[in-house]
């Protein structure tokens, strides 16, 4: 879960000044955000949204596939060795707790996501500023990993059940409350449950995935039948979804749609994760920022795509987003 979609363009020009080269009249101050006091830490760290809920549910059918998939390979297994087919099965169900332990973590951090850890002076600037932040919250500072992802974009992403990451452009540039806001947007997917369920839903729905992969290319060297046979093969295909179709009320048709209702629930756990950063006082710094890559996108002179394409957007627009941080503060006045 990222604080913006990353578009990969290798004629980019390079970066704008940073969001406080950029201020505008009527943009608040980038004052510190460190405020004194005791800090209250909440007996419930974490939650569920009905975001992440809405997310498990979609992935349900490919977790259910991928049951089938294992519980086969679990038997052919138990055949050819001898070994209880429940051992590998077992061993299969309960992997999704492991891949949230904090070694398996910090591999998918290094390894997958290509982060390292803060260097001294990074770690300088970061770690009071995340204090504050989940002091605000009332959540564990220590329970987080930091991150930092060598990069020339300002953005930040939060992964798996720990992981907080941000760019290195993001640290050399924005100003303490402003990261602020963008850390405070990554606690929010933490806290309500979008990256675990995302990281879950992931993992469980790998062996399904790569089982179709399989299949599909498989089927790429099947020579091509005749045809009055691939006109019997397409009647026997029609008739046999027709008749799934009409035994499930239509549901064999929902992975269709799921990429789309999936790209919307994203979208709308970042507008959660923003409304979690306004909540705890870093609505108008996080503005700042939108604000900024706004102005980048409008030097660039982005285009804006097809409805198709943008019915997959995991993110909403910037526009969506300072409107809605921007009701919050007016709703505050």
């Amino acid at each position: 879960m990222s604080l913006f979609y990353e578009r990969k363009d290798p004629e980019e020009p390079d970066a704008p000044d940073s969001p406080e080269k950029q201020k505008k009249p009527g943009e608040p101050k980038n004052e510190s955000p460190f405020r004194t006091g005791r800090i209250h830490i909440s007996a419930r760290q974490r939650g569920m949204d009905i975001t992440a809920l809405s997310h498990l549910a979609l992935h349900l059918p490919h977790g259910l596939a991928s049951t089938v998939v294992v519980f086969v390979l679990s038997y052919i297994i138990g055949i050819v060795t001898g070994l209880a087919w429940w051992i590998p099965f077992g061993c299969w169900a309960l992997s999704g707790a492991l891949v949230f332990s904090r070694p398996c973590e910090r591999l998918l951090a290094r390894w997958l996501l290509r982060l390292r850890y803060p260097a001294p002076e990074e770690e300088r600037k970061l770690r009071p500023i995340w204090r504050e932040v989940t002091g605000r919250a009332g959540v564990r500072a220590n329970a987080y990993q930091l991150w930092v992802e060598e990069s020339d974009r300002i953005n930040a992403f939060a992964a798996a059940g720990h992981i907080v990451s941000v760019t290195s452009r993001s640290l050399a540039t924005l100003a303490p409350a402003q990261l602020g806001g963008v850390l405070a947007h990554e606690l929010g997917h933490h806290t309500r449950g979008h990256t675990w369920a995302s990281l879950l839903a992931l993992w469980y729905a790998l062996p399904a995935r790569l089982t179709r992969r399989l299949v599909l290319r498989l089927a790429t060297r099947v020579e091509r039948p005749s045809g009055n046979a691939a006109i019997l093969t397409a009647v026997v295909v029609g008739v046999v979804v027709l008749a799934l179709a009409t035994a499930t009320y239509g549901l064999i048709f929902l992975p269709l749609a799921t990429p789309y209702l999936v790209a919307a629930v994203s979208r709308r756990a970042e507008l959660r994760a923003d409304e979690h950063a306004a909540g705890l006082g870093f609505a108008a710094h996080l503005m700042s920022v939108l604000r900024a890559e706004h102005d980048r996108q409008e030097s660039r002179r982005v285009t804006s795509n097809g409805v198709m394409v943008r019915l997959l957007d995991s993110h909403p627009d910037i526009h969506t987003r300072m409107h809605h941080l921007q009701t919050y503060l007016e709703r505050r006045r």
